[in-house]
């Protein structure tokens, strides 16, 4: 992989962790019917290992309503300030393409992550959601960044990988979150880590 000028991250469940909004969203969804946690959690994970959302799977399994995300509930990984700062350091520039809810800087800022981007591509504020493309190229354009001299850092296969391959970005996908189980036989990432450290070893 060519040095590259620009890094964009996803940020849930690449640099956030989203665990406990899982949890509460689980806990929420069954809240009233006989369907325990550790059954929706059995139901969640097998679509997850194969690259489908699992909550969305296991509602429709059980007949149960979807309930809001609760981004009060995430926080960042204990290393993504570090490894932000390291590859500020050795002269990246970083940017954002997610899908999140509205308020993404001022999450950012309360983390204390918000100093590291210069670009910041939420879906609620660009009006566009992965995979589509506007939203990636949103990101390209307001970093005056050509595709093939940028790389996208994410957990999914569906909304970060395929969706930045085809407009020519380099890709890196981490094996964090409920999708680290979907192992395709043909990765199309261009390199696949397990954790947002080994980062380090690659910029």
């Amino acid at each position: 992989m060519h040095c590259p000028e620009w890094l964009f991250f996803d940020l849930g469940s690449t640099l956030i962790d989203e665990t406990a909004a899982y949890a509460r969203r689980i806990r929420e969804t069954i809240d009233g019917s006989p369907v325990t946690v550790s059954a929706f959690e059995a139901a969640f994970k097998g679509p997850s290992a194969q690259g489908i959302d699992g909550y969305a799977a296991a509602a429709a399994q059980f007949g149960l309503s979807k309930t809001p995300w609760h981004s009060e509930e995430e926080l960042p990984y204990a290393d993504a300030e570090a490894v932000l700062g390291a590859l500020k350091r050795r002269g990246y520039r970083l940017g954002v393409i997610a899908n999140q809810q509205p308020g993404t800087e001022a999450r950012l800022r309360r983390w204390n992550l918000l100093r590291f981007f210069d670009v910041i591509a939420a879906s609620a504020d660009v009006g566009a959601a992965k995979p589509d493309p506007s939203i990636f190229l949103w990101a390209l354009r307001h970093a005056d960044c050509a595709p093939q001299n940028a790389v996208m850092i994410g957990d999914r296969i569906d909304n970060d990988i395929l969706p930045a391959k085809a407009l020519g970005m380099k890709t890196v996908r981490i094996l964090s979150g409920p999708f680290a189980a979907y192992r395709p036989a043909n990765d199309p990432a261009d390199r696949t880590i397990p954790s947002l450290p080994d980062l380090l070893l690659m910029f």
